[in-house]
C-alpha cells in the first residue's frame, strides 16, 4: 500500500500559501476558517508543516488550524539570524499578527514544543491552551544531541534518498512509516540553495552551551498558566517517559498522557489517537 502526504489531505479543505512575517516569507497548510478558534501546529528541528499532514482534517472542523514552517525551516525564508528559542516565538507571534489574531492554541512538537513553552512563559496573554508534543526544552543529554546533529547534517549537506530517510526515520518507532512522498518532501527542502548551511545555524541547540541558556527553568514552567496537556511517547528517541512527566509535574494542572508504540511524531504515526486526545483537550 502506498501511503502518501496528498493521500492524508485527500478530502480535506485546505489550503497552502505564504505570507509575510515582518519581512520573512512563511510558508503555511491551513485548513478550518477564522471564525473557528485559531490553533497554531509547530514542528521539529529541520521539520516542516507535512509533520501534521494527517491532523489537518480533523482539527480544521473545529479550528482554524494552521501549520508553519517556523523560520529556517522548509519553504520558508532562513535570514542571517540568531535560531535560539526567543527567535522562533518572535516569528510565531508576528505571524499571528500578520493572521490578524491577538490570542491561538498553540501545538508544538520537539522544537515546536520548546518553543510553545517558551510562549506561554513569556507571552502568556497571546496564548490560550499549550500542547507539548515530546518536546525539548527541559533536557540536555549529549548522545542524543550529538545523534540529532549526525543524522541532520548528513541529509542536509549530501541529501540523497538513503540519508534523508535515515533523518526521518530517527523520529519513528516503526521506521516503515517513513513513506516516499514525505522522503521526497524533505529532500527537496534540503536541496534548497544553502540549506547546508542554514541547517548548521539552527542546529545550535544541539551545542551544550546554547542549550543551556535557552533551557526552559522549574520555575518557568510552574509559572505556565495556560491550560497545558504534555503529550509523551513510549518510544521517544530523545528523552525518556519520566522526564515528560517531570515536565507535567512542574506546570500547575497540567494534563499527562503517554500514547503507546510512538517515538518522535505521535501526531504521525498514530493520527487517529493523537487527533481524539488532542482535540478532547482543545475542545474542553
Amino acid at each position: 500500500m502506498h501511503e502518501s502526504i496528498w493521500s492524508d489531505l485527500t478530502g480535506v479543505s485546505f489550503t497552502q500559501g505564504f505570507i509575510d512575517v515582518t519581512g520573512t516569507k512563511t510558508r503555511y497548510l491551513r485548513s478550518g476558517d477564522s471564525g473557528k478558534p485559531l490553533l497554531i501546529f509547530l514542528h521539529g528541528t529541520s521539520g516542516h508543516a507535512e509533520a501534521f499532514s494527517r491532523n489537518m482534517g480533523a482539527h480544521g472542523e473545529h479550528f482554524d488550524t494552521w501549520a508553519i514552517d517556523m523560520i529556517g525551516h522548509g519553504w520558508s525564508d532562513y535570514p542571517q539570524t540568531n535560531y535560539e528559542i526567543s527567535t522562533y516565538a518572535e516569528h510565531v507571534l508576528r505571524t499571528m499578527d500578520a493572521i490578524g489574531r491577538s490570542k491561538a492554541h498553540v501545538s508544538g512538537e520537539s522544537l515546536g514544543g520548546w518553543v510553545a513553552t517558551y510562549l506561554a512563559v513569556h507571552h502568556p496573554d497571546r496564548v490560550d491552551k499549550v500542547v507539548l508534543n515530546t518536546a525539548g526544552g527541559w533536557v540536555a543529554n549529549p548522545e542524543v544531541m550529538e545523534r540529532i546533529k549526525k543524522v541532520s547534517n548528513a541529509a542536509a549537506d549530501n541529501p540523497t534518498w538513503e540519508t534523508v530517510k535515515a533523518r526521518l526515520e530517527f523520529l519513528m518507532y516503526d521506521k516503515s512509516m517513513v513513506n516516499d512522498d514525505l522522503i521526497e518532501c524533505r529532500r527537496r527542502i534540503f536541496n534548497r540553495p544553502g540549506y547546508s548551511d542554514v541547517t548548521r545555524r539552527i542546529l545550535c541547540l544541539q551545542e551544550m552551551d546554547v542549550r543551556k541558556r535557552n533551557l526552559i527553568t522549574e520555575e518557568q514552567y510552574g509559572r505556565i498558566e495556560s491550560p497545558t496537556l504534555v503529550l509523551w511517547t513510549s518510544h521517544d528517541p530523545t528523552a525518556t517517559v519520566d522526564q515528560g512527566r517531570e515536565i507535567a509535574n512542574m506546570i500547575p494542572g497540567s494534563e499527562f498522557v503517554v500514547m503507546d508504540k510512538c517515538g518522535h511524531w505521535p501526531q504521525f504515526e498514530n493520527a487517529e489517537e493523537f487527533n481524539r486526545i488532542h482535540i478532547d483537550f482543545l475542545l474542553r
